[in-house]
């Protein structure tokens, strides 16, 4: 045989055996949640390729039920729809279920390391670090919240010279959210008009919007066929590359502090980090290394950022179409605070209204309607079916979010589903946008603090007008896969 009819030949065995493999393992499993047929290789590509994979999702649970298989490629995802199988694996059998699941596209940059895309040992030991030292550098406590008001001022002084104009605010919240959590990771304050920080702050905001495109055409390719795509140009290479250059900023700063480390004054997140790498030096097997240090401060800083900053525009956007539910927070504010004083964490006690708005938007917005993804380590039963060692679980947040059994109205934006019939503030078990469980999200407690303080200092000088001309806008989301990312409307900050 000549070499290209061998390689011709090689190439169909690869192919056939490729074939083989594939369809035993979607096809040879006994007792799998049900689920639209998938073709071999590309799996339920085809039917995957919706705008809005949460409404996808929804249409997929209607027929299949609450736990339902896709296929991404050949590999096999489980999805979870509804509060009550979300909260079984997240909360009451969360230890099961403790580990991440992946994503090629999402791997390729982690490499397993950090805190968002770990698991295992490296995952508890670096988690349970980094929550006892946010806590020492003020998370939750009131030397961040003076942080929070310090940069609310800064915010509402660049809101105000804007003189009532229409603005697009992203990157000014952007630039507020970075502030606060590089103070506690970098012990820095950046300057709204820092040349550095405004280029990272771009990437950020780009590469977010790519990462919410998580299911769009290009990262879908990726995640079945990651070799070949690797080969071929596309969105998929911005993403990487801004990945890539917000790690190179984040590395900048480390070995800076590298430099300057004394650990006998330990500045900022960093500098703790790096005292724990001195204390386990001579440990073979520690998890204190400098390319963890440097995954774990990007993940919290990426995590910290355009989660908090996107949540905040999508708030005003929503209350901009609801002027009645504006007005009633002006007036509690008005009557909580007035107009003198910055508003504080205390306050949210005696701002139900205000507090039950806020867990309402969250709620309405549904920035992350997926969830991030879990891992089954072992073969398991979820409501009688059988999920095989090595699956990925999808639990559905925005399943649990707009479930008709927690809440009254739940694709309407209604503030009444957190407040009693006494306009006192009600919980909900189902409110999880932040998920839920041992592997909730780490900064929840900073990011509600911030979301509080940013909005009512915000409220409490302006009200929100649209542009002239304009009398509407759209609140379906601009983006929305892994999450949802409002439409770039133009806002109106005028003073009170």
């Amino acid at each position: 045989i000549d070499p290209p009819a061998k390689n011709l030949s090689k190439s169909f065995l690869n192919l056939a055996l490729l074939l083989t493999l594939t369809s035993r393992k979607i096809y040879g499993t006994k007792n799998l949640p049900p689920g639209p047929m998938p073709l071999p290789i590309i799996g339920n590509f085809l039917e995957l390729k919706a705008k809005n994979v949460s409404v996808l999702s929804l249409q997929l649970s209607d027929q299949y039920g609450p736990v339902f298989t896709v296929y991404y490629g050949s590999d096999r995802v489980v999805v979870l729809y509804g509060y009550d199988v979300v909260k079984e694996v997240l909360v009451n059998r969360g230890d099961e279920f403790i580990n991440r699941g992946s994503f090629p596209s999402a791997d390729v940059n982690n490499k397993g390391l950090g805190i968002v895309s770990s698991y295992g040992e490296r995952w508890a030991q670096i988690r349970r670090f980094s929550l006892t030292t946010l806590r020492n550098f003020g998370m939750g406590k009131k030397g961040i919240e003076e942080r929070i008001q310090d940069e609310a001022e800064y915010l509402r002084e660049e809101l105000k010279a804007k003189k009532g104009q229409p603005c697009h605010p992203a990157l000014l919240f952007s630039s507020a959210t970075a502030n606060i959590i590089s103070h506690v990771l970098l012990g820095e304050r950046f300057d709204y008009n820092d040349q550095e920080y405004q280029k990272i702050l771009h990437l950020l905001i780009s590469s977010f919007r790519l990462e919410i495109s998580r299911f769009s055409l290009p990262l879908q390719l990726y995640n079945i066929f990651p070799r070949i795509m690797d080969l071929l140009p596309g969105p998929h290479k911005t993403f990487f590359k801004n990945l890539h250059d917000v790690q190179a900023f984040i590395s900048k700063r480390v070995k800076a502090h590298e430099e300057t480390f004394d650990p006998n004054v330990l500045r900022d997140y960093v500098d703790a980090f790096l005292l724990k790498m001195e204390q386990e030096k001579h440990n073979p097997q520690t998890e204190f290394t400098r390319e963890n240090l440097a995954m774990t401060v990007y993940d919290i800083f990426i995590a910290g950022t355009e989660t908090g900053s996107t949540s905040l525009r999508y708030f005003l956007l929503v209350l901009l179409e609801h002027p009645d539910v504006e007005a009633k927070i002006h007036a509690e504010i008005d009557r909580t605070i007035g107009r003198d004083r910055l508003p504080s964490i205390k306050d949210r006690i005696e701002m139900p209204y205000t507090e039950a708005v806020i867990h309402e938007l969250q709620r309405y917005i549904d920035l992350i309607p997926l969830g991030l993804t879990r891992l089954v380590q072992k073969e398991t039963q979820i409501r009688g079916y059988t999920i095989p060692k090595g699956s990925t679980i999808y639990p559905i947040l925005s399943s649990a979010l707009h479930d008709s059994n927690q809440f009254e109205n739940p694709r309407k934006f209604c503030p009444e589903h957190f407040l009693d019939d006494k306009g006192a503030f009600k919980k909900n078990s189902a409110d999880m946008p932040f998920s839920a469980g041992k592997r909730n999200c780490l900064g929840e407690g900073l990011a509600r603090m911030q979301l509080f303080l940013f909005l009512t200092t915000i409220l409490q000088s302006f009200r929100l007008k649209h542009p002239p001309g304009v009398t509407q806008i759209d609140l379906t989301p601009d983006v929305s896969g892994f999450g949802n990312i409002p439409r770039p409307h133009l806002l109106c900050f005028v003073p009170r």
